[in-house]
């Protein structure tokens, strides 16, 4: 089961009682049904996923016609999921700084994530999608980019492996792979070629995509932005959800 399955199947749990269970299996049987029966038709799934969700939301509405709390919470946080922009706060070098954050879908509407595109944007490519700066950084600074990258036949475990020999001649500094939660669950490495302020550094997260294989997200910035674009692709990538 995905990440994006457990949530809605979670907030279902969560916020309806045993006098509406019947009902509530009803509805994640039409949410499974519209979300993900298109896969098996052949139909795109573009089109489809944030409209379903809002279907499967008026449904809920018209169960709850009373506008009891917990439906009005459940609509809420459907609506929150996929809202196509949003505020969050989050931490900038110590301080919080309210950030208003956009929805962007992978190439292959396989992942959503939020993006602060009063900074970045995101490029979609035949192998990958990157997000990097807006404008351009002056040639002495080292690349700022996340890039995000589908390996269909690779499981997270022996990619990560993989990744960590090929990075060891490049960052010298590599921390041994560690399982992480956050921002994502998967596996995490982290590099740094030397301790000077334009020094590269490299995160690199593993995660499952739901099936056989792996997506990897590759930041790449520097040492004395760590606590700026660092922090910024941190706080994006807490919103990162695969679709599929």
């Amino acid at each position: 089961m995905s990440k994006f399955d457990e949530r809605i199947k979670d907030e279902l749990a969560k916020r309806t009682d045993e006098d509406v269970h019947d009902l509530k299996d009803e509805i994640w049987n039409e949410i499974n049904h519209e979300l993900f029966e298109g896969r098996r038709t052949g139909m795109k799934r573009k089109k489809r996923w944030i409209p379903a969700v809002m279907i499967a939301a008026a449904a809920i509405v018209l169960a709850f016609t009373l506008q009891t709390e917990p439906g009005l919470a459940l609509i809420k946080n459907i609506k929150d999921m996929f809202a196509p922009e949003k505020e969050i706060i989050q931490s900038i070098e110590g301080q919080d700084e309210p950030t208003e954050v956009h929805l962007n879908e992978g190439k292959d509407s396989e992942y959503i994530i939020y993006v602060d595109e009063t900074r970045y944007k995101m490029v979609k490519g035949d192998d990958a999608d990157v997000i990097t700066t807006i404008e351009p950084l002056p040639e002495k600074y080292p690349e700022v980019s996340m890039e995000i990258k589908q390996y269909p036949n690779d499981p997270p475990e022996i990619l990560a492996k993989q990744i960590e020999e090929e990075l060891k001649n490049d960052f010298p500094e590599l921390r041994p792979i560690e399982t992480v939660t956050e921002p994502v669950e998967g596996f995490w490495l982290h590099g740094l070629t030397e301790s000077k302020w334009d020094g590269k550094v490299i995160d690199v997260y593993v995660v499952s995509n739901g099936q056989d294989g792996s997506l990897v997200i590759t930041e790449n910035y520097f040492l004395e932005a760590a606590e700026g674009h660092g922090a910024r692709f941190y706080h994006m990538l807490e919103s990162f959800e695969i679709i599929d």
